[in-house]
C-alpha cells in the first residue's frame, strides 16, 4: 500500500472531525472570532476596496447564493467569499497568528459563511468549519515559512478554505483531496503583495484565496479531479513553494489542543508585529516633559527580525502615502501613538498621511533588530522603545505580550466593545446587540442567513 500523502491525511482529518470533538473553550473562541470579523467588516464598509468588491459581487447571481455582508445582495458563494473577505481583512484589524509564517486566520470565515449559507448549514457546522480552517492554516504556518521563499502567507489559505468549504459541502475523503489539488496548484500568491508601497490588494489577497478555495471545492463536488500529489510531487508544493516540511499532529487527535485558542484578537488596528510597540509607546507618552513633538530628540525601536523585515525595513515605511503602507509601518504606528496618545481607524487617513509634523517625528525613529528579542519571537512579540528627549532624559519600556495576545487575551466585554465601536453606530443598538447574542449562541442557529440579514442596509 502506498504511503499516505499529506493531502490525503488532511482530507481524512477534515472528513472525520466532528462538532462533538470540540472543547467548550474552542467553541467559544470561534464565536468570538466571528463577532470580531463582522465588526471589522462594518469598519471597512466605506473603504474603496470593499465598495469595489460589493459592486463586482452584485453583477453575479447563483442558484445557491450567499449574502454580501451589509447588503441585500446575494451572489455566488465564491464571490461572496471574496467580497466578505475584503471586508473582514481590509482594515488589518482582524485576528492574527505568528509563527514561521504569519497569518490572519479569521480570513477563512468569509469562505465558511458563504458556503454555509449556500449549503443551508447550521451554526454548529459554521463553528466546526471555522475550527478546521484555523487548524489547517496555523499548522502550516508552524511547519514552514513561505515568506522567506518569496511567497505570500495567503497561499496556505487556498488549502484551508478548500477543506473548510469541502467539509461544509459534505465531500468525502477523495473529493477533499481533489479539492486541495484544484486549490493548491493554480493559486500560489507572490509576496510582492506586501513589499514597497502597498496597494489595495494587501487587504484583498486572502479574499482571493478564499474565492479560489471555494471554487476548488465546488469543482470537486461536481466531480472535477485535481493534480495528484499536490504537496509531494516532483513539481509540487514542497519542491516549488515551501520546501519539505512535516505537519505536526492536528487538533483533537490524541487529546492535542486546537490552534484557534493560540491566535490573537487585535487590540489596535495595525499590523500585529507593531502591537507591542504601540503598547510601549502609549506607556511612555505620559512620562515625557511636554508635548511629544517638542521634547523628543530621538526614538529607537529594538525589535525582532520579522518586524524589521515586514514593517520596519523599507524606505516607504518612513514616508507612507497609502493607508495600506501606514498600517504596515512600525515607525508610523509608534509616531502616531506618541503624538496623539491613541491608535484608531482614523489614524491612517489622508489627513494623517499629509501631516508634516507627524512625518517629521517619524524621521527621528530608528528601527533595529536585537538578537535577544529575536530569540523570544514568535512565542512573544517583544518590542523595546527608547525615547531620548532634548532635555537629556531617557525613557525605556518593553512589551512582549500586548493586549489581545493569547498570553494576554481580550475579555469578552472587550471583544464586544470593539465590535460596537465599528458596527454599533451603523446597525443601531438593538441590531448590534442581536448580532452579538446570535454569535454567542451560534450553536443554536439553524443557519447564518438571519444573522447576516441583520446587517442588510448597513451602508445606507
Amino acid at each position: 500500500m502506498a504511503s499516505q500523502t499529506l493531502a490525503e491525511r488532511l482530507s481524512r482529518y477534515a472528513a472525520n472531525l466532528k462538532y462533538e470533538d470540540l472543547p467548550r473553550d474552542v467553541i467559544h473562541e470561534a464565536k468570538r472570532r466571528l463577532i470580531d470579523s463582522l465588526g471589522c467588516a462594518m469598519g471597512a464598509y466605506p473603504s474603496e476596496p470593499a465598495t469595489i468588491a460589493r459592486k463586482l459581487a452584485s453583477t453575479m447571481t447563483s442558484t445557491t447564493p450567499a449574502t454580501v455582508v451589509g447588503t441585500s445582495t446575494r451572489t455566488s458563494p465564491e464571490m461572496a467569499a471574496f467580497a466578505n473577505g475584503v471586508h473582514f481583512r481590509y482594515l488589518d484589524y482582524n485576528d492574527t497568528y505568528l509563527s514561521k509564517e504569519p497569518a490572519h486566520p479569521s480570513d477563512n470565515l468569509a469562505a465558511v459563511l458563504a458556503v454555509a449559507e449556500s449549503e443551508g448549514k447550521s451554526g454548529k457546522d459554521v463553528i466546526l468549519a471555522t475550527v478546521l480552517a484555523y487548524e489547517i492554516q496555523c499548522r502550516m504556518c508552524d511547519a514552514a515559512s513561505i515568506r522567506a521563499r518569496g511567497w505570500d502567507h495567503v497561499t496556505y489559505g487556498a488549502f484551508s478554505t478548500s477543506l473548510a468549504a469541502g467539509k461544509l459541502m459534505g465531500l468525502g475523503i477523495d473529493a477533499l483531496t481533489h479539492a486541495q489539488g484544484l486549490a493548491g496548484v493554480p493559486n500560489n500568491a507572490m509576496r510582492q503583495t506586501r513589499v514597497g508601497m502597498l496597494s489595495h490588494w494587501k487587504g484583498c489577497a486572502f479574499a482571493n484565496a478564499s474565492r479560489n478555495g471555494v471554487f476548488a471545492a465546488l469543482l470537486a463536488k461536481h466531480g472535477m479531479t485535481g493534480a495528484s500529489e499536490v504537496f509531494e510531487g516532483s513539481m509540487g508544493f514542497f519542491n516549488q513553494v515551501s520546501g519539505p516540511f512535516e505537519l505536526p499532529e492536528l487538533g483533537g487527535i490524541d487529546g492535542s489542543g486546537f490552534m484557534i485558542t493560540k491566535t490573537y484578537i487585535k487590540y489596535f488596528p495595525a499590523e500585529y508585529h507593531s502591537q507591542s510597540a504601540i503598547d510601549a509607546a502609549l506607556v511612555l507618552r505620559p512620562q515625557l516633559d511636554g508635548p511629544a513633538l517638542e521634547t523628543i530628540r530621538s526614538i529607537t525601536i529594538e525589535t525582532f527580525n520579522a518586524a524589521v523585515e515586514i514593517i520596519g525595513g523599507e524606505p516607504e515605511k518612513w514616508r507612507p502615502t497609502t493607508r495600506e503602507t501606514a498600517d504596515h509601518s512600525l515607525p508610523y504606528c509608534v509616531a502616531v501613538a506618541l503624538k496623539e496618545g491613541k491608535i484608531t481607524l482614523d489614524s491612517f487617513d489622508d489627513a494623517h498621511l499629509a501631516d508634516e509634523d507627524l512625518m517629521g517625528l517619524i524621521q527621528r525613529i530608528e528601527v533595529k533588530a536585537d538578537a535577544e528579542l529575536n530569540a523570544r519571537y514568535p512565542e512573544g512579540i517583544p518590542n523595546r522603545i527608547t525615547i531620548r528627549t532634548k532635555s537629556g532624559s531617557t525613557h525605556v519600556h518593553e512589551v512582549t505580550f500586548p493586549r489581545g495576545h493569547a498570553r494576554n487575551p481580550m475579555t469578552d466585554d472587550e471583544v464586544r466593545a470593539k465590535f460596537l465601536s465599528m458596527a454599533g453606530h451603523i446597525l443601531g443598538a438593538r441590531a448590534a446587540g442581536e448580532v452579538i447574542h446570535r454569535c454567542m449562541n451560534l450553536e443554536s442557529e439553524d443557519g447564518v442567513a438571519e444573522l447576516l440579514g441583520l446587517f442588510e442596509g448597513a451602508g445606507l
